[in-house]
């Protein structure tokens, strides 16, 4: 009697180990697929200020090429 007792005691623990188990892994690959999204989500942020930063600096730079050199033109012409 006592060894049926134990043996179910043991399955019945068993059982909700491996429930719990089933639990702890969904929410550990929830957690991670979270975090993989975060990481994406801040590498693209980073992505689009670099390539913003880079687009109005070659804006600047167009406009004071363009700048100098109209006013060099207009320094021949007149002078």
């Amino acid at each position: 009697m006592r060894m049926r007792q134990s043996l179910a005691q043991f399955e019945a623990a068993f059982r909700e180990e491996a429930a719990h188990s089933v639990v702890r892994r969904e929410y550990l690959r929830r957690e991670a697929v979270q975090r993989s999204r975060a990481r994406r989500v801040h590498r693209v942020r980073k992505q689009g200020t670099l390539r913003f930063t880079v687009l109005a600096l070659a804006i600047l730079a167009t406009a004071v090429t363009v700048t100098v050199v109209m006013f060099q033109t207009l320094a021949l012409l007149v002078g």
